[in-house]
């Protein structure tokens, strides 16, 4: 136990973050999201949603501000953005106390999501229920 934590940041979690380099990716997923298909590492919190989880990440994890290297989100079937997203873009942008840069794209193809996920140092899969609530975060510098 270690005070002051959030608790969405168990070990496991805490040590990937801390081993992630500048420009590694950090995949936050829905619980409908393929995570163990991906062939990296998987942190499971079953219990969780997407938003408590990047609220506790956000504490210790620095978001990338290098100009084309965007937090990426999934876009729906009819290409809008999910329903999680302007509650995560509140909180990615008041951690950062910028406007983060950021890239809808769709789930499939050779640039869709599912591909470039599977290029993330770490996929943390929540319990959320909203669709599309997946994300893909990359380091920045302190």
């Amino acid at each position: 136990m270690l005070k002051g934590i959030d608790e969405y940041l168990t070990p496991e979690l805490l040590r990937a973050l801390a081993e992630m380099g500048h420009a590694d990716q950090v995949a936050l997923v829905d619980r409908n999201y393929p995570a163990y298909a991906n062939g990296t590492e998987v942190v499971d919190l079953p219990h969780s949603r997407v938003v408590d989880v990047l609220k506790g990440i956000l504490q210790v994890f620095p978001v990338d501000a290098f100009p084309g290297d965007p937090v990426i989100h999934m876009l729906t079937d009819d290409g809008e953005p999910g329903p999680a997203l302007a509650a995560c873009r509140e909180i990615w942008n008041a951690a950062e106390g910028r406007t983060v840069e950021e890239l809808g794209i769709d789930r499939h193809g050779d640039d869709g999501f599912y591909a470039l996920a599977k290029g993330a140092y770490i996929t943390v899969r929540t319990g959320e229920t909203a669709p599309f609530a997946c994300y893909l975060i990359p380091k920045g510098l302190i």
